[in-house]
């Protein structure tokens, strides 16, 4: 398979990844679970039992597993993600799960080279039987730049120029490569993806502008719009449209939102922002609501975040999985079990 390293592939380019698979298509939305499932606060226990849950998650149907990218702790966020490295998680989580897709949300390609990118996400797209769908962002945490001696203004540039080495990479055969990052001539990273691509999402702008996302990406991950106004779901809408608008020769490529939900045991419970808009509280009625209306905005799939709410992850996973997932069912698998190397 040959991939056109300058723009982003069509939903065709796909049709064997069977992370890709089981998250998209066309007019439907699956769901995701962002991890951790709990905040770390200076307890590893915080932790405990989660891959337990995400294994039962892969059992349920759910579409996909989220990992975050945090390489070192700010207290200043309170948020050190799942604290594990995303690529060794990933690996772990490949190996207790068969067809749940396993996503990165986002691998922050400012900060690390892209051949470090491109041996970590192909190995983990072989251990898992070609399911990683690769979140990539340009980082909006400017305490990390420094540690690793990266200029945060740069980043923007520094992002596009990683997504261009890294895609590269993975073609087939030696590498030819001359750039600002670096320069290979003749060697070739190896392993390489089992469906020769991996789907590469771009998360929000990362720096770049509309019409470079709508040629580049893969796939985009966006923030959604205010979620408790009937203005929110036209506005994220129009914010699609205008994005596959920019897709070269058009052709279906996934659009994601992410959110952080405190879901309450209270079915009816209204949609109700709390900690200045960031979490939305709500009950499984308000929660289907919404997927609704951004399936008919044009979103594929939902990426939850369930770390904000009081209710035990197992109790909250149990009632999205019976009472919710049944609305938004993820794809059937494609055949193939996980590879045990």
């Amino acid at each position: 398979m040959s991939i056109d390293i300058t723009e982003g592939a069509s939903s065709q380019a796909f049709t064997l990844h069977r992370g890709y698979r089981r998250m998209f298509a066309p007019g439907a939305l699956t769901l995701g679970i962002y991890l951790p499932l709990r905040f770390y606060q200076g307890d590893m226990q915080a932790l405990a039992g989660q891959a337990d849950l995400v294994a039962a998650m892969d059992r349920q149907g759910f579409a996909a597993a989220w990992v975050r990218d945090i390489p070192l702790f700010d207290p200043r966020f309170g948020d050190a993600g799942q604290l594990f490295d995303p690529w060794t998680y990933l690996a772990y989580l490949a190996a207790r799960t068969d067809s749940l897709a396993l996503a990165t949300g986002s691998a922050i390609f400012t900060l690390r080279h892209p051949i470090d990118l491109a041996k970590a996400a192909a190995s983990i797209d072989q251990l898992s039987g070609g399911r990683l769908v690769l979140g990539t962002a340009s980082g909006d945490r400017a305490s990390e730049f420094p540690a690793y001696g990266v200029p945060y203004a740069t980043r923007g540039e520094r992002y596009a120029q990683a997504v261009h080495m890294f895609r590269q990479l993975l073609r087939p055969g030696p590498a030819s490569i001359d750039g600002p990052l670096g320069r290979v001539e003749g060697l070739e990273l190896l392993p390489k993806p089992v469906a020769g691509a991996i789907p590469l999402i771009v998360t929000s702008s990362s720096g770049q502008p509309l019409e470079w996302i709508g040629r580049h990406a893969d796939g985009w991950l966006t923030y959604p719009e205010a979620t408790d106004t009937p203005d929110g779901p036209r506005r994220l809408a129009a914010k699609i449209r205008a994005w596959r608008a920019c897709i070269p020769g058009g052709g279906f490529r996934p659009h994601m939102c992410n959110e952080w939900l405190d879901l309450v045991d209270d079915p009816d419970y209204p949609r109700t922002p709390v900690r200045s808009g960031y979490v939305l509280r709500t009950g499984r009625k308000g929660l289907i609501d919404l997927l609704g209306e951004w399936r008919a905005a044009g979103v594929n799939h939902a990426a939850l975040g369930i770390q904000h709410g009081q209710r035990p992850a197992i109790d909250v996973l149990q009632e999205l999985a019976e009472e919710v997932l049944p609305h938004f069912p993820s794809h059937a698998a494609l055949p193939g079990a996980v590879p045990r190397w």
